[in-house]
């Protein structure tokens, strides 16, 4: 696994031998398993590679891609590129995708980007100390959840996946607004404000 300049706590060596031995296959499913009851997604708030905090009620209204991985876990390379294309052929329809990375050093993970073909120009955050892995009850990596626009959890898939596979991308896309990007909660609550303002010098 490399030289990485970070200590696991135990939970997640066990978590490590868990991933081993069962999803250690070359091959990405397009399985995206339905959440039976879906249920509020858990907020967080972590920071990318250039120290921007993002927190996930930022982004209430939206389409969200949470994945959970890191640079050693073979099935989380694999699938990485199939969902940055899926990211940018969804972006203007308003999906977000925060792949937060658990337990590793920016400096390493930067420089695991710079080894890629192709960057993912989605936002990379840190889970260090697995705070928020804990709260969504992550098992194994990858683990990816999608939350809807009322910021509840309704699809969860553990194991790597291929989302530009017609089945996977079909049901996010059902999840999207049909008229193309929706506008984030805070840009839309300042157009009402600026209307309220202009009506008023009116009057």
């Amino acid at each position: 696994m490399g030289n990485l300049r970070f200590v696991r706590p135990a939970w997640a060596a066990a978590l490590l031998c868990w991933f081993a031995v069962g999803v250690s296959g070359d091959e990405l499913s397009h399985a995206l398993p339905p959440v039976a009851e879906p249920v509020p997604a858990p907020d967080f708030a972590l920071e990318d590679m250039d120290d921007e905090t993002h927190r996930l009620s930022d982004y209430r209204g939206r389409v969200v891609i949470v994945n959970f991985w890191a640079t050693w876990c073979g099935p989380c390379r694999r699938e990485l590129p199939s969902l940055e294309r899926l990211y940018q052929a969804l972006r203007e329809r308003g999906l977000v995708v925060l792949a937060v990375n658990e337990w590793e050093d920016p400096d390493h993970v930067f420089a695991y980007m710079g080894q890629l073909a192709v960057e993912p120009s989605f936002p990379i955050l840190f889970d260090r100390d697995a705070r928020v892995a804990r709260a969504y009850g992550i098992k194994g990596l990858p683990t990816t959840v999608i939350v809807d626009q009322a910021g509840r959890m309704v699809y969860r898939a553990v194991g790597g996946r291929d989302f530009t596979h017609p089945e996977v991308r079909a049901r996010i896309e059902a999840l999207l607004p049909a008229g193309g990007s929706s506008e984030q909660p805070d840009q839309s609550r300042h157009a009402q404000d600026d209307a309220q303002a202009q009506e008023a010098g009116q009057q």
